[in-house]
């Protein structure tokens, strides 16, 4: 399992994490994924390594912006 941990600004609600969620989880690769408006994360788990890439796109189509912590 590969887990990448990313910073998200912008999100406020529970409507942000759901939009973050449904652009993220489309991702090819991705099984599982963790939003938390309150703390600003978002964890990305998968069985093979994801893209990073598709990944800070996926939040910019959803209306924010992303950087990976680890």
């Amino acid at each position: 399992m590969t887990k990448n941990e990313f910073q998200v600004t912008g999100m406020t609600c529970g409507h942000c994490e759901m939009s973050v969620r449904e652009e993220v989880s489309e991702v090819p690769g991705v099984e599982d994924v963790q939003v938390s408006a309150r703390n600003g994360t978002l964890v990305v788990t998968g069985s093979a390594p994801i893209d990073e890439t598709r990944i800070l796109a996926a939040v910019a189509e959803a209306g924010y912006s992303a950087v990976r912590t680890s």
